[in-house]
């Protein structure tokens, strides 16, 4: 699928600066390993502005979307409003990985396993 022209809301940036302030430990881990171009030589920017979302982790070449969920998406209703936010992404050209809190902070292996399957299995 062709990727549409992205843009995003400026007001986002101040508040994409803000969470990055205010990571997760998991964010932070996931962060030290997707930083530098070390995954694959794919550049991955943090806490980024797409239409009117912000994604956790997105590396532009690859359209490729990572979220590390903690316990605030736990409930009904955010379950809900991760998937319509998804979905409308995917609209747009966009893939996702989806990774919990637990899993970045204890499974840093396994998630940059399926990190790296991924790419490998998309860049054919």
């Amino acid at each position: 699928m062709k990727q549409k022209f992205l843009q995003y809301n400026p007001k986002l940036k101040e508040i994409a600066r803000t969470l990055r302030n205010n990571s997760t430990l998991g964010e932070v881990l996931l962060w030290k390993q997707l930083r530098n171009k070390q995954v694959l030589g794919y550049d991955f920017h943090r806490q980024k502005p797409i239409d009117k979302f912000i994604v956790d982790f997105y590396a532009p070449k690859l359209h490729l979307a990572i979220e590390v969920d903690g316990s605030s998406h736990d409930s009904e209703e955010a379950v809900i409003k991760d998937k319509e936010r998804q979905e409308h992404l995917e609209s747009l050209g966009i893939h996702f990985l989806r990774f919990s809190e637990t899993d970045a902070r204890k499974n840093m292996r396994a998630v940059l396993e399926t990190i790296e399957y991924w790419i490998k299995e998309h860049t054919k």
